[in-house]
């Protein structure tokens, strides 16, 4: 009886780690970020490693005057870093990143209690800070360099193919292929569809995450964008959708745990998505559905627990 432990839950391990997780994040968000430097030029590479090396830095300092665990290695802090760089556009003044990257590790992350507490996603939170603060910034896009575009203009910036939408300019709308390949105007890595793609699939494939919420969300918008009188395939390309759903809206955190819970999430997530794009002032919706979902994920669980085997309910127990 000496050598028994009593310990809580969970009793099974795993050699999988938060490192290796978030490594293999890491390595599928790497075609798009290779894609965006393609795209926009070395301002993307200068953009994601001033991001990264923030978001590091601001953990290393908080948890240092805090007196906690400095958890950099886990590489939470630097897929945190990529991600907020992703949905920045290439442009936008460095300073006004590192506020972001403070505000995603300090605010959103480590005053929750760190990872694995933060009530929403920390890149997709600082991403909507920005634009509230520094909205004129935050809706300037470059321009793709003008060797990928046929017939492009010398232009430093543009409009985004769901910013025309939204203004009316439909005949200034990209192709369907310029929209697949990501010549268009957006945030650093959300416009190359492929990229994107292989690194979902990729993630999905190593059973790093499920793929109900990426299906479901992005079939849920397809329909919606249907139902609204918009172009689905249109709808599925643009913006920000496929970065969010499935690097995003897939956080093991802030997402439902049950696969009933993840439907319902992702359904939500489409909807708003659907909703803002097609009847609000703002063209993107993405990661204001994402945030809106993060924070109803508790209620959703509360809702679609699964019942323990051997369970008996309180009324039946009662009787």
């Amino acid at each position: 009886m000496d050598k028994l432990k009593v310990q809580v839950s969970p009793h099974i391990r795993s050699a999988v780690s938060t490192q290796k997780i978030m490594l293999m994040v890491l390595i599928a968000l790497a075609p798009a970020g290779i894609a965006g430097i393609v795209i926009f030029g070395l301002r993307a590479l200068l953009l994601m490693a001033v991001c990264v090396v923030a978001c590091v830095f601001f953990e290393w300092l908080y948890c240092k005057l805090a007196k906690k665990e400095i958890p950099v290695g886990d590489l939470s802090a630097v897929v945190t870093g990529l991600l907020l760089a992703y949905n920045l556009p290439v442009g936008l003044p460095i300073w006004e990143a590192i506020v972001g990257c403070a505000f995603a590790i300090i605010v959103v992350k480590q005053l929750f209690g760190g990872i694995g507490k933060n009530f929403a996603n920390p890149a997709i939170t600082a991403r909507i800070f920005l634009l509230a603060a520094f909205a004129s910034e935050m809706t300037t896009w470059a321009a793709p360099r003008a060797s990928l575009v046929a017939n492009a203009t010398d232009a430093l910036t543009t409009a985004t193919p769901l910013g025309m939408i939204n203004e009316g300019l439909v005949e200034a709308l990209p192709s369907y292929s310029q929209l697949f390949w990501g010549v268009t105007g957006g945030s650093l890595g959300e416009t190359c569809v492929p990229a994107l793609l292989i690194g979902g699939i990729f993630l999905i494939v190593m059973r790093v995450i499920q793929p109900t919420i990426p299906l479901v969300y992005i079939g849920g918008v397809a329909v919606f964008s249907l139902l609204f009188g918009q172009d689905p395939l249109y709808q599925v390309m643009s913006g920000g959708l496929l970065l969010g759903a499935f690097f995003m809206a897939t956080d093991y955190v802030t997402s439902p745990a049950t696969t009933k819970g993840k439907i319902i999430f992702a359904l939500g997530c489409a909807l708003l998505t659907s909703a803002i794009r097609c009847f609000g002032s703002y063209p993107e919706g993405v990661s204001f559905s994402i945030l809106i979902m993060n924070i109803i994920t508790p209620l959703i669980d509360r809702f679609c627990v699964t019942k323990p085997f051997g369970a008996i309910e309180p009324k039946e127990a009662a009787k």
